[in-house]
Formats: structure tokens, sequence, C-alpha cells
């Protein structure tokens, strides 16, 4: 094993490689158990792994650690990581601690923690990068930092204080929605509010999107209603309906009231549907353009990068108005049918009108029959009149037929990979 120092804010999102060099996973986290003479030893990592799914790997299962990869026997338990008692996870629990020097110099926030490879063989945790407080008034000013081994501080939580986590969410930059929805609710309680104070609204937005109903109304009815609506604003407005759906009548139109007057509007129309039906799969932003617009003002429409890729697969040819509700809906181009044709070219000319819009009313059955019908993902969805109310998308109907649960699900439950049951260096733990 290598022995060099390795701080864990920096070996966090590294790569796990097995013997031939093959990629496992990506290193999420590093799980400590406190001793009490002693600094904190590691027991091993929290690797994601194919599936989006976060596992333990003993640090006896470990070759060699580094600040850009870590090397690995090649066998892993494929179990979820469940954390247990007595053990600590260094990126989610340390990072943000306030400690308090043991000479009465006053305290400091925990910025990172290093661990260094002991004569034994054993990883253990060997010094603290530090933050004290600003001197300075200025509100760009940072505190100074130093260096502490684990036994110059002592921990002196006071009750009901709260723990930064500006480290944490700084290590969560680089996730997708879907991961960091996942990183999140494999976090403490108390530990998940406190990350979700530090992360901006149109993050914490995009990671509720990809959580259970009930995890999000539980992280909005902890956030206060003004942060609640601020998110909800944030918000694709099907989300935002799906999750006001289950609030009780007075506290639903207590956010509606609270978040800006348009995406309030938006999510009241869609409140309109039932939850099994078009109307209320749809979202009510899809690409809208006229007749005379060109293929070059489509393309240029769904090249914006906060456009779900589900909605940018094709724009929808209506008269005027051009806000859902808009005029009577003409047609649908495609994204691939736009590319056979020179950018002048008028979107009227290459209309797809092959294909029917659904009826608001239509199930989500129906929905899903009919896009599996046609191979589409996405379709328009109209009014008795005939006017565009929005567009239904593969990635809504699946949501709606999916169990509930489908996300906290374990790919296909797969079986643990051969665990050795002679080697010495494999913990008891797993």
């Amino acid at each position: 094993m290598s022995t060099q120092r390795v701080f864990v804010a920096r070996l966090a999102g590294c790569t796990v490689f097995d013997p031939a060099g093959d990629r496992v996973g990506r290193v999420r986290d590093v799980v400590v158990i406190y001793r009490k003479d002693d600094p904190p030893r590691v027991v091993g990592l929290v690797v994601e792994i194919r599936g989006r799914r976060n596992v333990f790997l003993s640090i006896g299962r470990v070759t060699s650690i580094a600040t850009g990869q870590v090397i690995t026997t090649g066998l892993i338990n494929v179990r979820r990581f469940q954390q247990r008692g007595g053990e600590v996870r260094v990126m989610v629990e340390l990072l943000g601690r306030k400690v308090y020097f043991r000479d009465g110099s006053g305290h400091a926030v925990i910025e990172d923690v290093a661990i260094e490879q002991d004569r034994l063989g054993m990883w253990n945790v060997t010094q603290l990068f530090l933050r004290k407080p600003k001197t300075s008034a200025s509100p760009f000013a940072k505190g100074p930092t130093t260096f502490a081994t684990w036994n110059d501080v002592r921990e002196n939580q006071v009750p009901g204080e709260a723990q930064s986590a500006e480290q944490l969410v700084a290590t969560y930059s680089e996730l997708k929605p879907a991961d960091l929805a996942n990183t999140l609710l494999d976090l403490p309680d108390e530990r998940l509010l406190e990350v979700a104070e530090e992360l901006p609204d149109d993050r914490l937005a995009d990671a509720l999107e990809e959580m259970p109903e009930d995890e999000q109304l539980h992280i909005l009815e902890q956030l206060g209603d003004e942060r609640a609506a601020d998110i909800l604003d944030a918000m694709e407005p099907d989300d935002a309906a799906d999750v006001l759906g289950q609030l009780p009548e007075n506290r639903l139109e207590k956010l509606l009231d609270l978040m800006e007057p348009e995406e309030a509007e938006d999510v009241r129309a869609l409140l309109k549907y039932g939850p099994d039906t078009a109307g209320g799969l749809m979202t009510s932003e899809p690409i809208v353009l006229p007749a005379d617009a060109t293929v070059a003002e489509a393309l240029a429409l769904i090249r914006r990068h906060e456009l779900h890729p589900a909605l940018a697969a094709a724009v929808f040819v209506t008269l005027p108005p051009y806000e859902t509700p808009t005029g009577r809906l003409l047609g649908t181009v495609h994204f691939q049918r736009m590319l056979r044709y020179p950018p002048h070219e008028r979107l009227g000319a290459i209309i797809d009108d092959t294909v029917d819009a659904v009826p608001v009313t239509a199930s989500a059955t129906e929905v899903a029959r009919l896009l599996a019908s046609y191979n589409l993902v996405s379709m328009p969805v109209v009014d008795p009149a005939q006017r565009l109310v929005g567009a239904v998308s593969v990635d809504d109907v699946l949501d709606y037929l999916l169990p509930d649960d489908w996300r906290s699900q374990d790919a296909d439950d797969a079986p643990a990979e051969p665990v050795p049951t002679t080697t010495a260096s494999i913990p008891r733990r797993r």
C-alpha cells in the first residue's frame, strides 16, 4: 500500500479501479470509527457503483489510496451501504463541524480531514485542515486556516447548533440531479436538512424532482414557506404541481400565493387535471413556434442547456398566441426531421401531421400506448378546442407507471460478488 497522506475532500469523486484497471465506481465518502484515546480509524469507503448505488468497500480490500485513484482487490459486496452504530462518515458528518482547541485559543471549523497509513497497514485520521473565524468585517473575507492533529482539538457540539454544510455542498457541485438526489437521501435526516439549506434554489429544485413525493414534502416542510415557494418556482411546473397536490388545501394556497405569479399560474392550471391523465402528467412549457419560423430558429431554442432532452425532441407549431394555452395546434416538427432541411426552411412546410395530439383527459395508460406505438418521446396535449396546453413526455409516463419506491430499489437486487472467507485482512463488518 502507498503511505502518503490523503485528504478526504480531494479523494471524494476519485475513481476506484480493480487490479485489472477496470473502473469499479467512484469514492463518495470515508467511514471511520472513533477510539477512546487515539484518532479515528478508517474502516472503509462509500463507493458509488453502476446504477447510482452506494456500497461499502472495506479498507481491507483496498490495496492503494491516492488523491487520484483507489485500487482494490476487485472483490466488492454490492449490497447497498447502510451506516452502522459507531460509524462516522467524514464528508457527511465531520466536514463543517466546529471544534475547540485544547490550548484554549478558540474554535475553528473542519474543512478537510487527512488520513494516513500506519506501520501496521491501518488507515487513521492524522490531521485536520481547519478554518478559524474571520477577523475582517468584509462579507467576502474568510478566516485564516491552520492544521492540527486530532488530539489538538475537542468536539463540543452545542444542542441545536447547525453544522456548516458549505464544504460538503461544494463537493456535490458536479453531481447530476439524479445522483445528487440519491446522495441527499443517503444522509442522516438532520444533515440532509443542513445541506438543503446551503444548496442554491435551482440545484435543490433539480434534486427534489428526482425524489419520491414523500421525501419532497418532508424537505419542503422543514425549509419554511418562503424558501419552499422559491424552490417550487425553480421546479418544472408539472413536478411542482405533483408536490403541491399532496398538500392540504390551506397550505397549498399559501405556497401558491408566495410563488411568482407566472409560475403559480402554470401550476394552478395543471392542478385542475387528475394525476392519472395527460393533463396531470404534462408540462405546460413545451417549445411552441409559428408556422413561418425557420429551422434555424427552432434549433436555436432546442440548444438551450436548461431544456429537458425529451422536450427538445420536437417543437409544436400553432396559431397565435404562442404561450399555452396557444391557438389551434397545426402539428409537430421532430428534431430529426429538422436536420434533413436547410436552416432557412419554414416549419410550416415540414410539419408531421401523421401523429395526432392526445386530449387533456386521456388516461396515462392511453398516453403510454401511443408513445410506444409511434416510437415517440413526447406528444402534444390539447384541450377540446384543439389548443395546445402542454406536452407529455415518456419520462413523465414512466414516473407514473413505475412503483412509488422505484428510485430506492436496488437494481435487480444483484447478488454480491464472491467474498473470500479465509483472508485475514477482511474485517467482520461486511
